[in-house]
């Protein structure tokens, strides 16, 4: 059953009164995705909730005692995108994160998709496989700032040949 996005976008807002009132420790996970074939592009996506113009990084939350960052990335861009990724993965970037009320960190992993095909759930609004340097993108798109902190590091950790 496919949940619709009215109901991502109900939930996004109750989380952020949760948030406010119980001022939670949160741990989250953002994936940068690798096209199959041409490394020089990857995987962003716009939500059905929050800003819903913000072209991001799939991810979302998880528990550290449940699962490691990388093993958080890959079951949330499954879950959201439909996506066949590989066995690699790495965690590029690490950040202390406070917005609405909640303290939470936010770990930014790399991994490599083994088909470019992909089937989004009611959580993404749309999904785009984009030169690294955004070019494919219209020139008045808002882009997350972690998209832009993930490229840079990406590009100064490369991938292995």
């Amino acid at each position: 059953m496919r949940i619709p996005p009215i109901a991502f976008r109900l939930l996004y807002r109750l989380r952020g009164l949760y948030w406010r009132i119980a001022k939670p420790t949160t741990h989250g996970v953002q994936a940068l995705i690798i096209h199959p074939v041409d490394a020089h592009r990857v995987l962003l996506v716009q939500h059905s909730y929050g800003d819903q113009s913000l072209w991001s990084l799939p991810g979302g939350g998880y528990r550290p005692a449940r699962e490691t960052p990388e093993q958080a990335a890959r079951r949330e861009c499954v879950e959201e995108l439909g996506i066949t990724l590989d066995s690699s993965a790495l965690v590029l970037e690490e950040h202390a994160t406070s917005s609405g009320g909640k303290q939470g960190y936010l770990k930014v992993v790399r991994l490599h998709a083994l088909s470019e095909e992909i089937n989004p759930n009611g959580e993404i609004s749309q999904a785009r496989w984009v030169a690294a340097d955004l070019t494919d993108l219209p020139t008045d798109s808002a882009v997350s700032k972690r998209v832009y902190s993930a490229l840079k590091t990406h590009a100064v950790r490369p991938l292995a040949t």
